[in-house]
């Protein structure tokens, strides 16, 4: 079986390169998919809160073979419950969804800078939740520089992770380089634009000199730059097409080609502006 390789993060802790998310997985759909996940060789599952399919996540780990220490989980505080007693309750709302006693990773899924609830307050409840032992690691989602600058300077925990949109028209090299700066790893949610990258030239002349899909040369231009990723699907062979690898490397130069695509074009919201409470 392939073996991914594992990111350390600033705690110690690694987590999985590779892993697959399940963004827009119905509920109850979720279970199943994941389960196809697990036994095509994922070791890490990406979910959230605002994702309603927690559950499903929790009774797929059930449902394997696999020990639960073997299974990096992530999720995500919803927007509606960054008050600090109010994401406590949430985290453990969220362990009762999925059956576990622990997380691997608790990330604050949008700074949600208009919002009366400043992030570094919702911050300290995961200092408390962390400092517990009920998450191996947190981080955030979505925190462009400011954020990130302001909560490492008032707070004692530099987050392990930050979460953000990033594929080959957005590269986000400006937030990438203050999370190296402090030792954030940075895992890309959208790795392939929703798509929209797949077909431009430059990234499926590369696929056909090395005789791979489009996504699969552009999930590679993600390892190869140090991202965490964990890409979507809800189809069999797409799954196992996305965990093909690690049997090929992009040379230097098409590395580059990839990169000079970028537009700054998001395919989500701005998080400078995004105060969406559902």
């Amino acid at each position: 079986m392939t073996t991914v390789p594992n990111i350390s993060l600033n705690n110690g802790v690694e987590i999985p390169q590779l892993g697959f998310g399940v963004f827009q997985i119905e509920p109850d759909e979720t279970k199943d998919t994941t389960l196809a996940a697990l036994e095509v060789g994922y070791r890490h599952i990406d979910t959230a809160q605002m994702y309603q399919n927690e559950k499903g996540v929790g009774e797929a780990v059930a449902a394997s073979d696999l020990d639960r220490s073997e299974i990096f989980v992530t999720s995500k505080l919803n927007n509606g419950f960054h008050a600090h007693d109010d994401a406590l309750k949430a985290f453990d709302a969220s362990l009762g969804e999925l059956g576990f006693d622990y997380l691997d990773l608790f990330l604050i899924h949008w700074p949600l800078p208009g919002i009366d609830v400043d992030f570094v307050e919702t911050w300290k409840a995961l200092e408390e939740i962390y400092r517990s032992g009920r998450a191996r690691a947190i981080g955030v989602s979505n925190f462009q520089p400011t954020h990130l600058r302001r909560l490492i300077q008032e707070s004692d925990i530099v987050p392990a992770i930050n979460q953000i949109e990033v594929h080959p028209y957005l590269t986000q090299d400006d937030v990438r380089a203050v999370c190296a700066e402090h030792g954030v790893a940075v895992e890309a949610w959208s790795p392939i634009a929703q798509g929209l990258v797949l077909d431009n030239p430059t990234i499926t002349g590369i696929a056909a000199e090395q005789d791979r899909t489009p996504a699969q040369v552009v999930l590679r231009w993600h390892i190869q730059r140090g991202d965490i990723i964990f890409p979507k699907s809800v189809t069999r062979s797409r799954i196992e097409e996305n965990f093909a690898l690690f049997d090929f490397e992009l040379p230097p130069g098409d590395m580059g080609l990839i990169s000079a695509l970028n537009k700054d074009e998001r395919t989500g919201p701005n998080p400078d502006e995004f105060n969406y409470i559902p």
